[in-house]
């Protein structure tokens, strides 16, 4: 496939602000759906295109047996292709085979669990699990968060673009207060070494840099976890310091599990955020107090929480309990 089409396909995701992320996914699945049906130039591409975008779907579904959300991104990504990109949008309905979507019960830790994970955790990676727990935080709004989103007086976190390109504001556990204050001592200390050695800038959202050309250097704009190495921002070129990668993340918690013996439950970074909902729900917060805090645009999402607080399924004692 010609390397002009992804750069095009890079030019108007980021004209658009998309994220890194979603822009190397749209990216992925575009090469992966060419190479699928052997394109080899942009006219095949535009050539009877619902039924190559039908055809690749239904592919997904029924020979990769990828989730509904997987197939959903790839849809997004071949629509954003075709209208954004070559404009020449999709005229037909999409009639491919569908991926079943599952409902999943969340996966949740006790109290007890919580803190002997947490405990297992040490550095930076602790401080970070106690905030995804403590403020039901998703791990990439966490590692995302500023130096000025954290309000100690008003013991609150501000979450900036969250999903859905949502803000919103939750709770910041007074707990973490001393030990938050500790950790932005030290990382404005990097910073400060940054700026000496002509670096320290941060990278902002959308067209803040040009309406605030000093801002990029500013203190309350860098990152409340920035990675330990400076790096070449890919759409930009400059070098900057980022903020933490959440693999290395991830795998202090996979260790901590195996450690604290519950490797019987399949628990991440997201488990974290639904003990949050879940252990608020059962001190008896309202469920729109928690639909808020978690950022959720339907109240229906928040309730799949409320199965925590029902003893048996459904809230029904099992008959042979009637026994004993």
């Amino acid at each position: 496939m010609s390397k002009r089409l992804l750069d095009e396909m890079r030019d108007v995701l980021r004209r658009r602000h998309y994220s890194i992320h979603t822009e190397r996914s749209y990216c992925e699945w575009v090469v992966r759906y060419v190479s699928y049906h052997r394109m080899r130039s942009r006219d095949e591409l535009l050539l009877d295109p619902e039924s190559k975008v039908s055809g690749y779907l239904t592919y997904l579904a029924v020979k990769c047996d990828v989730a509904g959300s997987t197939q959903n991104q790839a849809l997004n990504a071949l629509v954003f292709l075709y209208k954004q990109v070559l404009s020449f949008p999709l005229k037909e309905a999409i009639n491919a085979e569908r991926a079943s979507k599952k409902a999943k019960i969340p996966v949740v830790m006790t109290r007890e669990e919580v803190g002997r994970v947490i405990n297992l955790i040490t550095g930076n990676h602790r401080l970070i699990c106690q905030l995804l727990y403590g403020s039901g935080l998703r791990i990439s709004e966490c590692l995302r968060l500023r130096v000025k989103d954290v309000d100690f007086s008003m013991a609150t976190v501000i979450v900036r673009d969250g999903k859905g390109e949502k803000d919103r504001v939750t709770t910041f556990p007074r707990l973490l207060e001393s030990p938050v204050r500790r950790h932005l001592k030290h990382v404005e200390a990097i910073h400060q070494a940054d700026l000496d050695q002509g670096y320290g800038e941060v990278y902002l959202p959308h067209a803040l840099a040009k309406k605030y050309p000093n801002a990029a250097r500013d203190w309350c704009w860098q990152y409340v976890f920035p990675s330990q190495n400076l790096s070449v921002d890919p759409r930009g070129g400059k070098t900057r310091r980022h903020h933490l990668d959440p693999s290395p993340v991830n795998k202090a918690i996979k260790d901590a599990v195996r450690q604290a013996g519950i490797g019987d439950k399949r628990i991440s970074s997201h488990t974290f955020r639904h003990s949050f909902a879940t252990h608020l729900l059962q001190r008896g917060t309202d469920i729109r107090t928690i639909q808020a805090l978690l950022g959720h645009s339907d109240v229906k999402t928040t309730m799949i929480y409320t199965h925590i607080l029902q003893q048996g399924g459904q809230g029904v004692p099992s008959p042979l309990d009637d026994l004993i």
